[in-house]
């Protein structure tokens, strides 16, 4: 219930400040499990998402916003749980497997699982190598994934930036993809490499935005670790 109210309370409000644009969200199945797979650019994309799907939308959250400190942190944690999103440990494989089993629960329960492939938010609006977590989610359910491109949201609202600027967005869906013919082969490594790979060409496509076959965690390390050095 809380779900759907706080979007009553967001649509107008993200509607007014960004005033996003969508192409193709009729291919988002209506029904069954399904996995939104998009780039990320801005502390607001999953919001938009929500808004301007029918669709209750889960996504996995990093575990810091569950576990920040004082009266911000346990209102920002309160705000997640209401929401159903669900807190994953980024901190190794252990805690990436126990991310996927988490994942595999909502899409067996045929529900609607929101992902970032590479994992954190774009530090300078390109986009990045997805991780291979996607593609086992998806071999493992054998639930399509549909591509999303945000576009304008990097602009909107740039990771360090505390509130977005009124500038108009767009969210364009691609056609679902199908993996099943990958089904049994969840634990080749090149084979979830290679089906993350289509997704982010998917992605790519919608989007138009620049390539970097790196992670982005890595590529936003050598860069803060570049600027402490000059």
């Amino acid at each position: 219930m809380f779900y759907y109210a706080l979007r009553l309370v967001l649509s107008p409000l993200l509607r007014w400040l960004l005033r996003p644009s969508v192409e193709g969200s009729g291919r988002v199945p209506r029904t069954g499990a399904v996995i939104i797979a998009g780039n990320h650019q801005s502390f607001t994309d999953q919001f938009l998402l929500g808004v301007v799907l029918r669709r209750r939308l889960t996504f996995l959250a990093k575990q810091e916003y569950f576990t920040a400190p004082g009266l911000t942190g346990r209102a920002t944690a309160a705000f997640f749980r209401a929401l159903g999103q669900i807190p994953v440990d980024r901190s190794g494989k252990e805690a990436a497997r126990a991310a996927l089993d988490t994942a595999l629960q909502v899409l067996d329960g045929g529900s609607a699982l929101g992902v970032f492939p590479e994992g954190t938010r774009s530090h300078d609006g390109r986009l990045y190598k997805g991780k291979v977590g996607v593609a086992a989610m998806a071999l493992r359910s054998g639930a399509p994934v549909v591509p999303v491109a945000i576009i304008g949201t990097f602009e909107a609202q740039p990771k360090g930036r505390r509130l977005p600027r009124r500038v108009p967005v767009m969210l364009r869906f691609g056609e679902p993809l199908d993996f099943s013919r990958y089904a049994g082969l969840e634990e080749e490594r090149l084979v979830l490499r290679a089906v993350t790979d289509q997704i982010m060409y998917a992605v790519r496509t919608l989007s138009e935005q620049e390539y970097v076959d790196v992670y982005a965690a890595e590529a936003r390390g050598a860069r803060e670790a570049d600027a402490a050095a000059a």
